[in-house]
């Protein structure tokens, strides 16, 4: 089934940051809706979702005059004082659509003449590794983070049947690496995996964060319970993961991988959206 595409003429693009990601000044989304529609996206219990008529991950909103809003707002609020993006917060700007619309290049295309003081650009989709050229342009002013919550195939499609595959991700964040870009494997939110995690995202990224449903959902833990997620660790015969300690286990690991690589490794807040 397509998703139902409507092109939206946006009044802003730069929305002020909070909860989770306050540590960023601005939030920018090219779209609304995602079609990878995680099970466990937290963005399907807040408004943007509950009053729409469509069930989320069916309907994409595409902002067609993001470029030019996004240029003025960026002048406007750099005036202010230093700019620092996350991109994205309630959608991801690498999902299918992206390869016709280019909406996403567009932006950065405005930021690489009026560059923020910091980008970070979180997405789960391979198409990401199309824009290498640009990002090279930022220097130390982007990081690329690729959402890879598990590196268990079986999971991965009991939670998000429609995302990219995990070797897809895996490969197109170890080609940007590669590049010199700045990179961040972000497990968010953490999905049962095998011990061999670690190892696998040591060659890969220059960074590691690790989140959970009670950290990153931005309520707790509640909007995800809602969610009836817990139901799907059930069916899968893996309930012992779900649980506020689980994180642990598995951070230990990734410490004792990665101790001196020089890779850092920490525990994010930044929530697990549909990027």
């Amino acid at each position: 089934m397509k998703p139902e595409l409507k092109d939206i003429v946006s009044k802003s693009i730069l929305t002020k940051a909070s909860g989770a990601i306050d540590d960023f000044t601005h939030s920018l989304n090219p779209y609304a809706g995602c079609v990878f529609g995680c099970k466990y996206c937290y963005v399907r219990q807040m408004p943007i979702s509950l009053y729409r008529d469509q069930e989320w991950g069916t309907w994409i909103d595409i902002k067609t005059n993001a470029a030019d809003i996004l240029e003025k707002e960026l002048v406007k609020s750099k005036k202010k004082g230093p700019v620092t993006l996350f991109m994205s917060s309630s959608t991801d700007p690498y999902q299918p659509i992206e390869a016709k619309t280019k909406l996403t290049r567009s932006l950065l295309e405005v930021m690489i003449r009026i560059q923020p003081e910091f980008i970070h650009l979180q997405t789960r989709s391979p198409l990401v590794k199309r824009d290498i050229d640009l990002f090279k342009q930022f220097g130390d002013k982007l990081r690329v983070s690729m959402t890879i919550e598990t590196d268990k195939e079986e999971v991965r499609k009991a939670f998000s049947p429609k995302a990219p595959p995990i070797p897809a991700r895996m490969k197109a964040l170890e080609e940007i690496t590669d590049a010199g870009i700045m990179t961040q494997a972000t497990i968010a939110p953490l999905l049962p995996c095998t011990r061999e995690f670690p190892s696998k995202l040591k060659q890969i990224a220059k960074r590691v964060t690790i989140d959970d449903f009670w950290m990153g959902d931005g309520s707790g833990g509640r909007r995800t319970d809602k969610l009836g997620v817990e139901d799907i660790y059930k069916q899968l015969g893996l309930e012992k993961w779900y649980n506020p300690t689980a994180y642990k286990v598995v951070l230990k690991m990734l410490q004792e991988e990665f101790r001196g690589s020089g890779i850092d490794i920490g525990v994010s807040q930044s929530g697990f959206s549909p990027s």
